[in-house]
């Protein structure tokens, strides 16, 4: 069984109100595997690790069926509530054991989520649902987003690394300093022959500053501070986003800025035959 996080509500709440929609990503889904498959909508797709369903329902206009499934209650009770086409649906389980029959699933993604998993054993089990053609999609980023403003980007880029520097001792220890790595033993573990690795897909989102502030708590290694000392945790907040409006030369927290996630993904297409 793979690693348990964002089981509370309050977490839940925060990653489906701040956490960033992978537009972008879903069409390079898409695009690949429109490779192998022409008829269109597909089937069936499958978004393990759902959270609270933001990716999910982006599959839904190029699908006859989207489910998504999590380990988490609350994240799924988020998921359930918001709107959804009538096409999507979730389901609670663990990714090492999908309630799907052999040789269904047409898309297989997991959207920031596969670090969590029990690896060799979410993709046999990938395998095993995926049909003869289907393709494997999994997504993650970079916790070093980047800010654009102007003038400002450099200074402020600097105070945001202070921002992850801070949090980098509450980092979960199995990701290791980058959950990137994990991805590329996934990929070089996969024995699919028609497969791709992307090292980055530079993806920007307009929003408030105080809007980031909240994305960055988000993170497991905030939270783990937050339930060490939460004093200490909205103190570094607050610290942050007070050298951030001081460098932009603002007096609101409100003030737009992009906010810069740097993806990594891969795609592998399961063969017609083996």
């Amino acid at each position: 069984m793979g690693e348990r996080r964002y089981e509370g509500k309050e977490h839940a709440y925060s990653y489906q109100k701040y956490r960033v929609s992978p537009l972008e990503l879903v069409e390079e889904m898409l695009s690949f595997l429109q490779k192998w498959q022409k008829t269109k909508p597909f089937p069936l797709a499958l978004d393990v690790g759902c959270g609270s369903g933001q990716g999910t329902v982006l599959l839904a206009p190029h699908f006859l069926q989207v489910v998504g499934t999590d380990i988490s209650p609350a994240m799924l009770e988020f998921a359930q509530a918001g709107d959804h086409p009538p096409n999507v649906s979730y389901r609670q389980c663990p990714a090492e054991q999908l309630p799907f029959e052999d040789g269904t699933v047409d898309l297989l993604t997991s959207m920031t989520a596969a670090h969590w998993f029990d690896r060799p054993r979410f993709l046999l089990e990938a395998d095993r649902v995926l049909r003869p053609g289907g393709c494997l999609a999994l997504i993650s980023y970079t916790m070093d987003f980047e800010l654009e403003c102007g003038d400002h980007s450099g200074h402020l880029n600097a105070i945001c690394q202070e921002f992850y520097a801070a949090l980098r001792p509450y980092r979960i220890p199995h990701l290791g300093t980058s959950s990137l790595m994990l991805y590329k033993q996934m990929y070089d573990s996969i024995p699919y022959e028609d497969k791709e690795w992307h090292d980055c897909l530079r993806v920007r989102r307009k929003m408030p500053l105080a809007s980031y502030i909240h994305l960055v708590e988000t993170f497991t290694s905030y939270q783990a501070l937050l339930q060490k000392d939460p004093q200490e945790a909205q103190t570094l907040s607050q610290d942050i986003t007070d050298k951030l409006v001081s460098t932009m030369g603002v007096s609101s927290p409100e003030t737009e800025v992009t906010v810069v996630v740097k993806y990594f993904y891969l795609l592998a297409c399961k063969p017609s035959t083996k």
